[in-house]
């Protein structure tokens, strides 16, 4: 068996309105039967995850936070990657008056269009952090944590090889965890930009998607995909000298 784990976003992706299906359950259900491995990659929160998805006993490892924080379901035990956010930039952007906002163990979440009153209260506070969107969410980290970092770290703990891992997404924080997976994959309802630089891109939209795959896995290991370069190459050779 060449691939050996599944990485997988939630919202978008596994879920649809923030809710998996049963035959997306079922689906997950075969696909750990098989000895697989299954990984969530979330922008979430973990208390915020555990009340919109009760299922997470189905997965090996969780990477929340957009790569900020691991959790193991069987032992509930958690591990924070990263330094929190100062207290002085939650409370700064609740002055400016940005809400929604929440603040977790490392990430801060709100929505467009606040992404430029985030860029300005980071600046003014001297502050190393960057922000990603996730479709309409968006999110603020320190420099250099995003979900390829969260799943490094998830790869590392497990002793697995990215060079056996499946990833699927469909926005633009799954970027990064993508081209560090072997076989990068986008349900039918990602952005363009996602799907343009995946290996394979489904024909069903979320939950859908990820059975699609999930029957691919099943049925050949995805032999049938065809010989590909390295993503690493691929990667590589798309960043301007």
């Amino acid at each position: 068996m060449q691939y050996v784990a599944l990485a997988t976003d939630y919202d978008g992706t596994l879920a649809h309105h923030g809710r998996v299906n049963d035959p997306t359950l079922d689906a997950l259900r075969l696909a750990r039967s098989s000895g697989r491995k299954l990984i969530i990659v979330t922008g979430r929160e973990l208390p915020d995850l555990e009340l919109a998805f009760p299922h997470l006993e189905l997965f090996d490892l969780v990477v929340a936070e957009n790569g900020a924080l691991l959790y193991w379901p069987a032992e509930r035990r958690t591990e924070v990657l990263a330094e929190p956010p100062p207290p002085t930039l939650c409370e700064t952007l609740k002055e400016r008056g940005v809400a929604p906002l929440s603040c977790g163990k490392v990430v801060i979440g709100t929505w467009r269009p606040h992404e430029a009153t985030l860029l300005e209260v980071i600046s003014s506070l001297g502050l190393e952090h960057h922000i990603i969107f996730n479709k309409d969410a968006v999110m603020v980290l320190p420099s250099g944590v995003n979900k390829a970092t969260g799943l490094t770290h998830a790869l590392t703990r497990m002793k697995i090889s990215a060079d056996h891992v499946v990833g699927i997404g469909d926005a633009e924080n799954d970027h990064a965890f993508l081209d560090s997976c072997a076989v990068a994959v986008a349900v039918a309802n990602a952005l363009p930009s996602l799907k343009a630089h995946c290996d394979l891109v489904t024909s069903g939209d979320h939950g859908d998607g990820v059975i699609e795959l999930i029957d691919r896995l099943l049925a050949d290991d995805l032999v049938s995909l065809g010989p590909r370069r390295p993503r690493r190459v691929l990667v590589a050779q798309s960043v301007p000298a």
